[in-house]
């Protein structure tokens, strides 16, 4: 599994939207009511849809989110096989980071459930992709600080 990032790419070649999140200075993650594991909110993009929106509305179906800040981070890629891309080809998507002020009361998705962790979890249901993810998020956040 190969994660590569890219200031920007064709805006048509972006499929996936990630959405990185905090809410009151913990990480914000999902539990799917079909896996054990942990994962970062985000989705396919839908026909037509602008990925900025792809972002939102996987933030919202995914989180319970209803107050928040959202930016994007950068484009990421995956090549290798994995549960959402059967061929292996390099697939591309836009990582975001949100800061959520505000949940809903109830989940209306295929989430289980919101966990907020202070250290970020063991057990990803991306252990390849999400991590590295993160990874370029700190190090974004940490560059911009300096």
């Amino acid at each position: 599994m190969k994660v590569q990032f890219y200031d920007k790419v064709d805006d048509k070649l972006l499929k996936f939207a990630v959405i990185i999140s905090k809410s009151n200075g913990k990480w914000v993650f999902c539990k799917h009511k079909e896996r054990d594991t942990y994962e970062v909110p985000g989705g396919h993009r839908e026909n037509r849809e602008q990925i900025d929106m792809t972002a939102r509305r996987e933030l919202q179906e995914e989180t319970g989110a209803v107050d928040f800040t959202i930016e994007p981070v950068c484009v990421y890629s995956v090549t290798g096989k994995n549960r959402v891309n059967d061929t292996g080809e390099e697939m591309f998507g836009m990582l975001y980071f949100a800061e959520i002020n505000k949940f809903d009361d109830e989940l209306d998705s295929e989430m289980e459930k919101v966990v907020l962790f202070d250290e970020l979890p063991s057990e990803w249901t991306y252990p390849l992709i999400q991590p590295k993810l993160i990874e370029k998020y700190l190090k974004t956040v940490s560059n911009s600080e300096a």
